[in-house]
């Protein structure tokens, strides 16, 4: 078969262009290795910080802001109950009076209710556990003549019920244990308060050890307190003189941790009716019996001075923490209630 001259050089020429494409091929192709897989690029999120919650000193609940520290001496016989407000406390100190009874320190910051009382008098005792607030606002309603000087001379911001607004009289109850306050009105002139500050109280986990506990009771001479653990309400709730404390805003008082303290009283030279009064001395060291969750636990209390907060300690000497709430402190005739006469 005859293959003329331009058959034969098309078909060369085909040749040499597949040659070239396959050689081509396995040079570009030969030694190369394949494209790495792309590693995923990592995304970092930032996260917004949080903002650290404010804890309230007296609670160790959140609270928005640090408010004024208002105390509140409020009555505790039998006619003045069931008191106002006090549910609303941050914390609630028992003190000794006159004729064996009892009264009531009341320290009120996170919270304001409209109305609190009965209001009652000041006595000297008060003077010594108002300096660990620095400079309160104190409500009170009277002092004895020669102890009233003293008490309006305080570092406080004085807030006394016949030179301050709004205070009332609720006859629906007998005097002198119908006396009230208006605290919006009270909060106005209480302009230069300390505010809510730490004084010794820690929060945080139940801590080790302690001993499971139903009730406890503290004994006045003549006033009685008893606290039993409701595992229903986490609360202490409050007997006084055998009776369920109620309030009148409703439910019965008590506190999440309570506080019984060991003290050494002696007798205020401030009498009252010609007597007397006992005088708690919060300042020193000594022992004291802390319920919390439904335990007892026994720790040490110790305030240097004054002006410092009373801090609490296990026997190991770490911190006694609290239940985050309410507090009640009970000051108990301890080691030392014969104590000389003090001022």
């Amino acid at each position: 078969m005859q293959v003329n001259r331009r058959t034969l050089t098309a078909a060369l020429s085909s040749a040499t262009a597949l040659g070239l494409l396959i050689g081509g091929y396995f040079v570009l192709t030969s030694g190369t290795k394949p494209a790495p897989k792309p590693k995923p690029v990592a995304v970092v999120v930032h996260k917004a910080k949080r903002k650290p919650r404010l804890m309230s000193p007296f609670t160790g609940e959140p609270i928005k802001s640090l408010g004024p520290e208002v105390i509140y001496k409020i009555d505790n016989v039998v006619m003045a109950r069931p008191p106002t407000g006090l549910t609303h406390a941050d914390i609630v100190y028992v003190l000794p009076v006159d004729a064996g009874l009892s009264r009531i320190f009341a320290v009120f910051s996170s919270y304001f209710p409209r109305v609190v009382g009965p209001v009652r008098s000041a006595r000297a005792e008060d003077l010594q556990l108002l300096r660990e607030f620095w400079k309160p606002a104190f409500v009170w309603s009277g002092a004895q003549s020669k102890l009233l000087y003293v008490v309006l001379r305080a570092h406080i911001v004085d807030l006394y019920a016949w030179i301050s607004r709004g205070f009332y009289r609720d006859y629906r109850r007998v005097e002198p244990y119908n006396l009230f306050t208006d605290t919006k009105v009270l909060l106005r002139q209480a302009k230069g308060a300390s505010k809510a500050h730490d004084i010794g109280f820690r929060f945080g986990r139940l801590p080790p050890g302690g001993r499971r506990v139903k009730s406890w009771s503290v004994r006045y001479p003549s006033a009685s307190f008893t606290f039993r653990w409701s595992a229903k309400k986490r609360r202490w709730l409050v007997w006084m003189d055998g009776s369920p404390a109620w309030a009148t805003e409703g439910g019965q008082l008590g506190g999440r941790t309570v506080v019984i303290q060991n003290v050494a009283v002696g007798l205020s030279h401030f009498k009252e009716y010609g007597v007397e009064p006992p005088y708690v001395n919060s300042i020193g060291h000594g022992t004291a019996i802390v319920l919390r969750n439904g335990r007892a636990y026994r720790v040490h209390w110790s305030r240097r001075r004054a002006t410092s907060g009373t801090y609490y300690t296990l026997p190991d000497g770490k911190p006694m923490r609290f239940a985050r709430g309410q507090v009640w402190v009970i000051f108990k005739y301890g080691p030392g209630s014969t104590a000389p006469r003090v001022p």
